[in-house]
This record gives C-alpha cells, structure tokens and sequence, in this order.
C-alpha cells in the first residue's frame, strides 16, 4: 500500500486524452515549415515519426473540454457530481481567465471551482499533487484535472530546434476521494540556476526595460537540457519511489514525460528498471505535448493493456523552470 498521510486518501478513478484530428508526419512538416531537417533527422534524434496539431476550430478550451468529458464518463460519474476543474499548461495564450474556468464553461452544468497550474511540462504532476492535497484536506471530493496545450502557437515554426518536437492535445484525469491511498505524495522542486534551458522571452527587453507584453516564441537550449535531465531525473524518480513506501521493483508502469524518446531511454537505463515495467513511449506517434503528455500516454497504454489498471505507476515530469515532479500512484 502506498503510503500518504493526508486525512483522507485520493485515487484517479479514470483517464482520458484527446489529440486533434490532424496527424503530420515528418516529411509532411519539414515540407509545409521549409525546415533544414529531413525525416531521418527528426527520428534519430527525437524517436518522432508524427503529432497532432490543432486547427482554428480546435482552441485549447475544446481540446481540454473533449478530455474532461471522456474522463468523467469512464469514471462512471455525471459533471454535476464534479466539483472542481484543474488544468495545467504553459500555452494558454489569455490572461485574466484562466484555462480551467474556460474548459469548465464548455462542460454542462460547469463545475464551479476552476484553477490553472503552469509548471510547463510537469504540470500535469503538480496539478495532481493539489487534487490530491484538496480531496486530502476534504475540501472537495471530486476533480478533474487537465493538462491541454497547443504547443504550435508558441513555436517558431522556422525553428526546427522546437517545431519537430512540440505539438498539441490534451489528457484528463478524474481524482476521487478514496478509502486507500492510491496517489502518494510527490518529490518536486525547480533548479533555477538552469531556468533559461527552455524559456518563452517576453515582456521586456534584455536591459530589464518595461515595454508591451508581447509573448515570443519558446527557446530551447537542447542539449543542456538533455544533459540535466540525465544529472537530476533519475535521484527525483527514486526520491519519490522511497516517499512512496515502494521500491523500484514494485512498479509495473513507468510514465515519464514524453520529452524525447532518447531521453526516455537514459532515464530507463540510469534506473535500470525491471524488465516487467511497462513504460510509456506515446511520444513517438504524439510528439512532445508538454503538460498533457502524461495523462495522454497512459490514456494510450492502458488502451493497448487494460491489465495494468491496478497496478502501481511512477509518473514524473519535467521541464521548463527547470521544474520537475515524481510520484507513485495506481493505475486507474
């Protein structure tokens, strides 16, 4: 049993994603964006072979909203039984409204309570950690918790740095109150001294002078970043397993941030997983979809093997900040 010492437990209940209904593949997006790559290129370095990206009728809100809905559903549950929506991303272009009071607007009747999280590519994993904690603290007893993104809109789409990575959708979970611990307590944290890896530069020049909130396009340093992933994910992976009460051979189900399929495999190997621990590799037919790209890949594994809902999973996310958080729960 995991362990979590909040006064009463919580568990996701259910699972869901939505990816738009446009799928390009590499040669069709080095075509389309005239970028100095080639398919070849995309796949050795990143495991990419195709994304989803969303058109003009396919904003954020819907993408978020799709999930929800499908997530509440096969929780076997109404939306009047839900009281509040949480939605993570870095890409929601408004401000003043957040994300989830958008994606709670196109659900019927609209839970009331809304809050967006933006942790870039470990938010899905913050988010759950504060569904987990307000079902912990009784303050509700159902969430649904959302990461969304349309990664295309704050990639330079002559940049082939971040436009063959990114890409867009959105994955749900349903948190419930429970009467066991099936979400343990995160190890979390951010590395400042590292936080221009992956940035969005907007706001202000580079003397500090005020000027017009303009929002830039997202800058990636990758192979700093890669090399930090490498130096720091696998302690935070282990860190969380041991807050768990778990070990290592445990787990059936690893789910990692869908960042880039190489990383995936350092972090697997640095680990030196069991080999009956499934992980999530979504990432090779869905691109990097920052903070949904947990919640879609175990949406996608748990369609190939049903058998492992039950099972134990550990889910960490990492990305810009450099933010990053780790954590066990069931499979739901």
């Amino acid at each position: 049993m995991l362990v979590d010492t909040t006064p009463a437990h919580a568990r996701l209940v259910s699972v869901a994603g939505y990816r738009p209904r446009a799928r390009v593949g590499n040669a069709e997006l080095v075509r389309a964006g005239a970028l100095d790559t080639s398919d070849e290129w995309i796949r050795q370095r990143t495991g990419i072979t195709a994304r989803h990206l969303a058109d003009d009728t396919e904003p954020i809100e819907y993408l978020g909203a799709r999930a929800a809905r499908t997530a509440v559903r096969r929780a076997g549950l109404a939306m009047a039984d839900i009281d509040c929506v949480i939605a993570a991303t870095m890409s929601h272009a408004r401000h003043g409204r957040s994300l989830a009071r958008g994606i709670a607007d196109r659900l019927t009747p609209a839970p009331r309570a809304a809050l967006d999280v933006n942790a870039a590519c470990a938010g899905f994993c913050y988010a759950l950690e504060m569904a987990r904690t307000l079902i912990g603290g009784r303050t509700f007893e159902r969430i649904v918790v959302v990461g969304a993104e349309r990664m295309s809109d704050i990639v330079d789409h002559g940049d082939r740095t971040t436009r063959v990575i990114f890409a867009d959708g959105a994955g749900a979970a349903v948190v419930c109150r429970s009467g066991e611990p099936g979400i343990a307590a995160p190890v979390w944290g951010s590395d400042t001294a590292c936080r221009d890896f992956l940035t969005r530069p907007a706001g202000a020049g580079p003397d500090g002078a005020r000027a017009p909130w303009t929002p830039g396009h997202l800058k990636m340093q990758g192979p700093a970043l890669y090399r930090w992933v490498h130096a720091h994910v696998p302690e935070a992976a282990r860190a969380a397993v041991r807050r768990a009460g778990v070990r290592l051979e445990d787990l059936r189900v690893f789910v990692p941030h869908q960042a880039n399929d190489r990383m995936i495999s350092g972090i697997v190997a640095a680990l030196d997983l069991p080999p009956t621990v499934t992980v999530a590799r979504d990432i090779t037919r869905t691109g990097n979809t920052s903070a949904a790209s947990i919640p879609l890949a175990l949406d996608a594994l748990l369609h190939r093997d049903p058998t492992l809902s039950g099972e134990l999973a550990l889910l960490i996310g990492f990305g810009a900040g450099l933010s990053y958080a780790a954590q066990v729960v069931v499979v739901p």
